[in-house]
This record gives structure tokens, sequence and C-alpha cells, in this order.
């Protein structure tokens, strides 16, 4: 499923306007690109969490060269589903494998 087809989805559900939708989710997205940012996570209960994580210092190795490349301690976004969520999802390809 892409972006388009999600607010698709949301406007004939909602019947509001696709325009406003997607300046709704861009809105959105903006904004938990920069609460991360700015090193806080996000909680949205019974959804999940998005929150950043602390990548250590490490060797790695460029390939080509056969040189060995320090990598630097970095964050990155990550997405941690809340327990609700993943029950709800397991038990739904549960219900299809059982058809």
């Amino acid at each position: 499923m892409r972006k388009a087809d999600i607010i698709n989805q949301i406007s004939e559900k909602t019947g509001i306007p696709k325009v406003d939708v997607l300046m709704t989710l861009e809105t959105l997205f903006k904004e938990v690109k920069e609460t991360l940012a700015q090193g806080e996570n996000i909680y949205i209960r019974g959804f999940g969490s998005f929150i950043t994580k602390k990548r250590a210092a490490k060797i790695g190795r460029n390939i080509k060269k056969n040189v060995a490349v320090e990598i630097p301690e970095h964050y990155i976004p990550a997405f941690k589903p809340a327990k609700e969520f993943v029950k709800e999802i397991k038990s739904r390809h549960q219900e299809r494998k059982e058809q």
C-alpha cells in the first residue's frame, strides 16, 4: 500500500476531501521527523512508539578497497509496535491461515 492508497481510503471512510487528508498526513510525518530529530520519542497508545536508537561506533569495511572504515556512533529512527497492535496482526494472520 502506498501513501496515495492510504489517502484514498481515509477520504472514502471519513468523507474528508483528499487534499485535507494529504495535508494532515504530511503534517503528521513532518512532526514525527522533527520530534525524533530533537531527541524526543513519540508514544501512541494502542499503536506503538516512534523512537530513536543509538548505534555504537564500529569498524566496517570498504569491500572495493579492502580498507577498514570507522563508523561513528549515530542514531536511527525506529518503530516499536504496541502489544495490542501485535496481537491484532497475529490474530488476523491466524484467521487467514485457517480459511
